[in-house]
């Protein structure tokens, strides 16, 4: 059956602009286009700027913008299954990972939309020295200009809410610069906000080379916050362009999860198996490196492995498909370079390590040394290793050895050891009993070392999307 390529315009200004240049959006499972999107450039993103400039010279009171958000949710909700196809369309996403998706991005605006209504600041007890008796001082949270924003394309929606809700909620505009192999879920997300009420000007989509629009959101002094989820290497290079603004990078992770003798190995092998090949491993939390402690590793595979080959492997549209393509060819052949590597040096595939229709087949490597790419890199595909160890100090320096530091997980039946490994592990987040690859919309959500230097959830984006101001009355 024919696809039926729709055609999106950018969203400018409130308008549906077509810019007279199309680029094409493929399917990353079939190959066909699904779509055609206008294509923007440095000249749109300039006028997306005064867009939002204009604006922000008319702030929205708080509750406007709650209300805004809150509508959105709604819509969100309403619309859930074309939402949903929209993701799996684009993305290549299996559509029980894409109805998830889809799912969060409600959550995310609804907790956005209350972190509206109760941003604040503080009082300043004064007369807690000498200097200050006499004197009544608070402080106040300031939008801190327009927000530039950079998605990926694994998130398509959900990583956008991250950016656009929080920054709508502290007052702030966007120009957004979505992945151009996945922009059809931003665009929907743009007019549900328009949908919603929001204000011409507020809230900008444009879909082009990074070489441009990019160029524009890092360069131009009226972008006063640049938020990115992307790959390290890019992240770090728009911080050292951009010094004098405020940048928040997500970045990757080669998430590491140790698995104690003490653990319950039935629940590890099945949360673990789920987590490291949901949507072919392209999350920058999904489980690349398991650690099993020696005395349970034999009991874990032997576990592990059949739930991995039970996987169904293939077209995304089906309901019940667990695992898809990558993204492209380019990623596909990557992750196929690194498996041959990996064994040409010594690892053993226990099973997966092919390709088949196209698909890169669920991939678990054991025998694999700490600086094999599959290691210490980040695979973003359908792979993990597995290795054992003796002691939990050296599964946490197992862990450690890596460049990053997004989050990571044990599962032990010792609180204790659980304890240990929160203060041992390098990460932002340290999950017990879970795998590593959990996020709830409303936590704190951001690494250390080469995954980043920020936090995303509503509560803490809001936050980092707003100055203090100190006002002292002299009474």
């Amino acid at each position: 059956m024919a696809v039926t390529v729709q055609e999106r315009k950018l969203l400018l200004d409130g308008e549906w602009i077509d810019t007279g240049e199309w680029q094409d959006v493929d399917s990353p499972y079939s190959g066909e286009t699904v779509a055609r999107v206008a294509r923007a450039g440095a000249e749109h993103a300039r006028k997306a700027l005064d867009a939002a400039e204009r604006a922000m010279s008319s702030p929205l009171p708080a509750h406007e913008r709650a209300a805004i958000l809150d509508r959105v949710a709604a819509l969100l909700k309403e619309r859930h299954d074309e939402v949903a196809r929209t993701i799996s369309a684009e993305a290549g996403k299996p559509m029980k990972a894409a109805r998830v998706e889809a799912e969060r991005a409600v959550s995310t605006y609804t907790m956005a939309a209350v972190e509206a209504r109760r941003l604040s600041g503080e009082v300043v007890p004064m007369d807690a020295s000498a200097a200050g008796v006499g004197k009544v001082a608070y402080t106040m949270r300031i939008p801190i200009g327009i927000v530039g924003a950079i998605t990926p394309f694994n998130f398509p929606l959900n990583l956008v809410a991250h950016k656009v809700a929080p920054a709508l909620a502290a007052g702030c505009a966007v120009v957004l610069k979505p992945a151009g192999q996945t922009p059809l879920s931003a665009l929907l997300l743009g007019e549900l906000e328009t949908e919603a009420g929001l204000p011409p000007g507020w809230l900008n989509v444009l879909v082009g080379p990074s070489a441009e629009i990019g160029d524009v959101i890092v360069e131009d002094e009226r972008v006063k916050l640049i938020t990115f989820t992307g790959s390290s290497g890019v992240g770090w290079k728009i911080r050292e362009r951009a010094a004098k603004k405020r940048v928040n990078l997500e970045l990757g992770n080669a998430t590491p999860v140790v698995v104690e003798a003490d653990a319950d190995i039935e629940e590890a092998a099945t949360k673990l198996a789920a987590n490291a090949f949901s949507f072919a491993g392209q999350s920058c939390i999904s489980v690349q490196r398991i650690y099993v402690q020696s005395d349970a590793y034999e009991d874990f595979v032997s576990r592990f492995i059949p739930k991995v080959q039970a996987l169904k492997v293939g077209d995304p549209g089906e309901e019940d498909t667990d695992v898809g393509p990558v993204i492209d060819e380019d990623a596909r052949d990557r992750i196929v370079s690194w498996v041959e590597e990996a064994k040409s040096a010594g690892a053993t595939v226990l099973t997966g390590g092919e390709v088949v229709d196209g698909l890169v087949q669920p991939t678990v490597l054991a025998d694999v040394k700490p600086d094999m790419k599959v290691s210490c890199q980040e695979v973003f595909g359908p792979l993990c290793t597995v290795s054992a160890y003796d002691s939990a100090e050296e599964a946490f320096e197992l862990a450690n050895a890596t460049e990053y530091g997004l989050q990571a997980g044990i599962f032990t039946a010792n609180v204790k050891t659980a304890l240990a490994a929160a203060a041992a592990l390098d990460f932002g987040g340290i999950t017990v009993n879970e795998a590593p690859t959990f996020r709830a919309d409303q936590m704190p959500y951001g690494g250390v070392k080469e995954s980043g230097n920020t936090k995303e959830g509503p509560h803490y984006a809001v936050r980092e999307m707003t100055e203090e101001r100190l006002v002292v009355l002299a009474l």
